[in-house]
């Protein structure tokens, strides 16, 4: 036993080094740290994902390779942002070695997919996270200038990133590369761009007031609702030319529905977490219906 000499007299050192331990543990292991803590995010990712995945019909190793790699290249931004708040003094130093520590297990689970793709014949699928590093580089000098909330242009430009999931899952899904897969790409986008702006208009609305004229909320709304209509109506035309399913315009139909509804129904104080809710919710049927009708 190995003791050592404190202000308090001797303790056992032992007992230090597990307190030690534990405590990196703790400060490692913080959900803040390697988890997004914008939770309504998740669904940027997980649905063009699925969408690709299921367009392309097969399952394979790749697609493994695939679906692990865009997740961690969506987490891996949590650690990054974390560190360069650090660096700019908006967080405290301790956080700095949860962040580091993070950014490699990330970085490693990300080239060992990568190798994973190329290994089976899929190089050409990394030239399409090439987009991602301006933007991400966008995203993170914000994040320096303490500016990056309320950013909806970044957010919707960030978006068009990760949709690109969408056409990759696909490719790898059939096996090749085929031109129709930027349609899902651009399918994709329209749908997360338009719900970005409807939910930084959800979130505008919480402090408006409640006797509010209609002529004011349209115009408050009016961004949402022409992101949404041209949506519905660009779908609908090229489903009737036969270019899409028939019936895709359907889950276009929903979100521009609950629009409408809420630019009329102000969420007036509502908590965010509802707001992310409802959000979650719409994105989610949205997804399943457009899976069902594309296959």
């Amino acid at each position: 036993m190995i003791w050592s000499f404190t202000s308090t007299g001797f303790v056992d050192s032992s007992i230090i080094t597990t307190e030690y331990n534990s405590d990196m543990r703790k400060s490692i292991f913080r959900k803040q740290i390697f988890l997004p803590q914008d939770h309504g995010s998740w669904v940027f990712i997980f649905s063009p994902v699925f969408i690709g995945l299921f367009a392309g019909k097969n399952f394979s190793y790749a697609s493994l390779y695939l679906v692990i790699a865009a997740l961690t290249a969506f987490l891996i931004r949590q650690p990054l942002t974390i560190a360069v708040k650090v660096w700019s003094g908006r967080r405290a130093k301790d956080d700095l070695r949860a962040a580091y520590f993070w950014v490699v297990v990330y970085s490693c689970i990300i080239l060992v997919t990568t190798l994973g793709l190329i290994v089976e014949g899929f190089t050409y699928i990394l030239y399409i996270a090439v987009p991602s590093i301006p933007v991400f580089a966008w995203h993170l000098w914000l994040v320096s200038k303490r500016e990056e909330r309320r950013q909806v242009n970044v957010e919707v430009v960030a978006t068009g990133v990760l949709s690109l999931a969408a056409p990759a899952a696909y490719w790898v899904g059939i096996g090749h590369y085929d031109p129709s897969g930027w349609w899902l790409w651009i399918l994709v986008w329209l749908q997360t761009a338009a719900s970005i702006v409807y939910a930084y208009l959800r979130l505008e609305q919480r402090e408006q007031d409640k006797g509010q004229e209609r002529s004011g909320l349209s115009k408050m709304g009016l961004r949402a609702a022409l992101y949404t209509s041209f949506n519905l109506a660009s779908v609908l035309t090229l489903s009737l030319l036969a270019v899409f399913p028939s019936l895709l315009f359907l889950p276009y139909l929903v979100q521009w529905a609950e629009t409408m509804w809420g630019i009329t129904h102000p969420a007036v104080g509502w908590k965010p977490t509802q707001i992310g809710i409802r959000q979650f919710v719409v994105s989610t049927l949205w997804t399943v219906l457009f899976i069902l009708i594309w296959r």
